[in-house]
């Protein structure tokens, strides 16, 4: 069951209550993504952040905005827009494709519900991930109590870092209640690039790119599904002129390395987020950039068939996702690969008769545990999802 709150008030006075009652819930935001990651007990009830949508305080000279944890993605990006800003992450998968031209779909979800999963994608790389553009978070506890960390200042160092704690916690720990975001001026000019060759070739290009002193948005590994990759680039800044010096510079340099570039039309960081309708499975791979070439040209990459991927070849970090699930022997053996390459790999959608860990244990596991049980030491928020904590394994 779904309780949607119109005020704060009401949203305290019923997690006390559900508290007292030792009642389990899911905190939730829109609900487009509550699937994600393990499975969920689906009588819980289901505590959604909806209502609380609206804007606290937009402070557009010192680029900080402080919202409600329910305000759409979108709505976000678009009340930015009007004051020539916008926050610099990436478009969660899973959804209707988003750009600046398309911001009226809600399926990208809430705010809240971005940070409580963490995930970045090639903006990553010069504009680090969402947990970087916090600087103050409020929250409510299991038990009713509500609480805030850091502030409305990009340089406030007061508490304790409680925004990075909640920022991957998959709603465990607490329910994200407002948050103040450092936001960034747009760049009006853009221009895209796509670097084409032998995958030797591009990874050449690709750590070559990285130790220049070219600045591009974003670089990122590409490939459609049918098996061929490509580097597609994204170049911003105050001028077209100075787009163009760039765009000249990184031509010549993916000549040096014997690649093909391509222009491609963009007009905006956003709108390079491939396809996504709600696939079958999406997995998530976060590991050294400079290992993503090995994952590629690997078998049990090459193995996967009509697979997609965008993975961020200066971060490390990405997706993958196919209209029809993989067994999974091929998942398994793809999360030894890469493990073996120092990384992770997260399932975060699976057909519901696929018993596939969403993710294994980490060697932190018991201070994980000992975090939960502080924070939520009635175990009723998101029972069987705690991020590094193997949900098979603790149900055996």
């Amino acid at each position: 069951m779904s309780h949607t709150p119109a005020t704060r008030a009401e949203l305290i006075n019923l997690v006390r209550q559900w508290h007292q009652d030792s009642t389990p819930w899911i905190p939730s935001g829109h609900g487009t993504r509550l699937d994600w990651g393990p499975a969920l007990d689906p009588d819980h009830s289901v505590l959604s952040c909806q209502q609380l949508n609206q804007v606290i305080d937009h402070a557009v000279d010192d680029l900080t905005i402080t919202v409600e944890a329910g305000l759409p993605l979108v709505d976000l990006q678009r009340l930015l827009a009007a004051q020539d800003q916008w926050l610099p992450v990436d478009w969660p998968r899973g959804g209707e494709p988003m750009t600046t031209d398309r911001l009226d779909n809600g399926s990208a979800g809430s705010i809240g519900g971005l940070i409580a999963r963490g995930i970045s994608g090639g903006l990553r790389q010069r504009h680090l991930g969402i947990r970087d553009q916090i600087i103050g978070i409020g929250l409510l506890r299991s038990d009713g109590t509500a609480a805030k960390a850091g502030g409305r200042v990009v340089k406030n160092v007061a508490g304790y870092d409680l925004m990075r704690l909640l920022c991957g916690s998959w709603g465990s720990l607490a329910l994200i209640t407002e948050v103040t975001l450092r936001v960034q001026p747009i760049r009006p000019a853009h221009a895209g690039l796509l670097v084409t060759g032998v995958l030797a070739n591009l990874e050449g290009f690709r750590a070559a790119l990285l130790l220049s002193t070219l600045t591009p948005e974003r670089c990122d590994w590409q490939c459609p599904g049918d098996g061929s990759w490509a580097l597609r680039l994204v170049l911003s800044s105050v001028s077209d002129q100075a787009v163009l010096d760039q765009l000249t510079r990184i031509q010549a340099l993916a000549t040096e390395h014997g690649l093909q570039a391509e222009a491609k039309p963009c007009s905006s960081p956003l709108d390079v987020a491939m396809l996504c309708h709600k696939p079958d499975q999406i997995l998530r791979l976060v590991l050294p950039a400079a290992s993503l070439h090995q994952l590629i040209a690997s078998e049990a990459m090459t193995s996967l068939k009509g697979w997609s991927w965008e993975l961020a070849a200066g971060a490390g970090c990405g997706d993958g996702w196919c209209s029809s699930a993989a067994p999974a022997f091929q998942i398994e053996a793809l999360r030894r690969q890469v493990a073996s390459l120092g990384g992770q790999l997260m399932v975060l959608v699976q057909p519901g008769d696929q018993q596939v860990s969403a993710w294994t244990d980490t060697p932190a596991r018991p201070v994980i545990e000992a975090v939960k049980r502080q924070f939520d030491p009635r175990q009723q928020l998101s029972r069987g999802r705690l991020p590094g904590v193997d949900q098979f394994q603790t149900r055996a």
